[in-house]
């Protein structure tokens, strides 16, 4: 996983210096279609769904299709192997889609996604966007005089429970924990593991400059260490603790502590680092906390893929399959394009709930650092899904439920 992106204000500070700011272009989005009677579901097919215009009359770049075509490609092994928990396809649906797109001739990619695709809109497909990115924080392999934050890997006692083996009705539940004695405990919270709790429990990776760079990295789930000498170690996401993540961003804003344009990722970053000491404890509140290994590659997300900038997002899997094309009709230009699917988040939760990857260096921090954006979002799946579905409802089939 590398995003455990966290909404709308969450984002990381790279090396302690002023993070860049992108200045977005404004946008008309395409209105959703007609309202349709949203249903309360745990799953796209549940909640509600109807087909979306033309995919051919969308604003749909050549560009914009070719680097998406690309991503798509990467992602059909695990769109036709995969259980789709959105209820919405199964592996044969995507077949006709992923044996044509290595063919797809140059200038060819809108058509390709226009012959195969249908768009889709979810519930009332209004959609909201936040970004993410590849992070940088200054890093040392050993303590020394201002590198002396932990970044941790997994602790060899950490446990990952998957409930379903115990009942049907806990299906699609896992918890994370540790055993204490005859029980079976939650895990060390933030509090308790930046207190030294993990001492001898955990492995080291390194040791961070600055704890907020450290936090933010965390709530990406991916980035880059940059040693003393220069020298790049990346580090990806490799487990949690099991703990629920609080967003700080909107716990700031309820408080009165950011002010009118503060509340990015900037504003929030400028605000803990000038409030060290109330800094500590409101990071402290978000009991969630990340553990890392080193990768040697490209950043990976929840599909086992490599994510591209620009291109790829996180969705919740229960309404957007993993791996499927996502056309964004934002009120930011820069959003406004076709992503695709190959990440989740631990807040990025729901329809219509997207979180843009924009890889890594200042621009891809700029962007995802005040990436707010709010329009409509379709659903593109293979062509002939929604008849599919709309047969299968009418003979009263199940809806398959994650």
């Amino acid at each position: 996983m590398l995003s455990a992106c966290g909404g709308q204000v969450e984002r990381p500070t790279a090396v302690s210096r002023p993070a860049p700011v992108a200045r977005p272009v404004p946008a008309t989005p395409i209105p959703a279609v007609p309202s349709l009677a949203v249903q309360t579901g745990s799953n796209a097919a549940g909640t509600g769904f109807v087909l979306g215009p033309p995919l051919a009359s969308l604003p749909l770049r050549e560009e914009d299709a070719a680097r998406a075509i690309a991503a798509f490609r990467t992602s059909c092994a695990s769109l036709q192997r995969r259980t789709d928990t959105s209820g919405l396809t199964r592996g044969a649906d995507w077949q006709a889609a992923c044996s044509a797109a290595p063919a797809v001739a140059p200038g060819a990619a809108r058509a390709f996604f226009a012959q195969y695709f249908e768009a889709v809109q979810i519930a009332d497909g209004k959609a909201f966007a936040t970004g993410y990115y590849e992070p940088e924080i200054a890093a040392s392999r050993q303590p020394m005089a201002g590198y002396a934050v932990p970044i941790y890997g997994r602790p060899g006692d950490l446990i990952d429970v998957d409930l379903s083996l115990f009942s049907e009705s806990l299906k699609g539940r896992k918890i994370r924990g540790r055993v204490s004695g005859s029980n079976f405990v939650p895990y060390d919270d933030r509090t308790a593991i930046e207190q030294g709790t993990l001492n001898g429990r955990a492995p080291i990776i390194a040791y961070a400059a600055d704890p907020v760079a450290l936090f933010f990295l965390q709530v990406q789930g991916s980035g880059r260490l940059r040693m003393p000498d220069g020298a790049i170690v990346r580090i990806g996401y490799t487990s949690q603790n099991g703990r629920d993540y609080t967003g700080i961003g909107a716990l700031m804003k309820r408080r009165g502590l950011l002010g009118p344009g503060q509340t990015s990722m900037q504003g929030i970053v400028a605000w803990l680092h000038a409030h060290p000491d109330e800094a500590t404890a409101i990071m402290r509140e978000n009991k969630s906390y990340v553990f890392f290994r080193e990768q040697a590659s490209a950043p990976q997300g929840a599909l086992g893929v490599a994510v591209t900038g620009g291109v790829s997002a996180a969705a919740d899997p229960k309404f957007v399959p993993l791996g499927a094309p996502v056309l964004l009709s934002m009120d930011r230009a820069d959003a406004s394009r076709l992503w695709i699917a190959q990440d989740t988040g631990g807040a990025i939760k729901g329809p219509n709930r997207i979180d843009t990857f924009w890889g890594a260096g200042p621009d891809a921090e700029a962007i995802a650092g005040g990436m707010s954006a709010r329009g409509t979002a379709f659903l593109l799946l293979p062509t002939g899904t929604v008849a599919r579905l709309t047969q299968e409802r009418a003979n009263g089939t199940p809806i398959p439920q994650p």
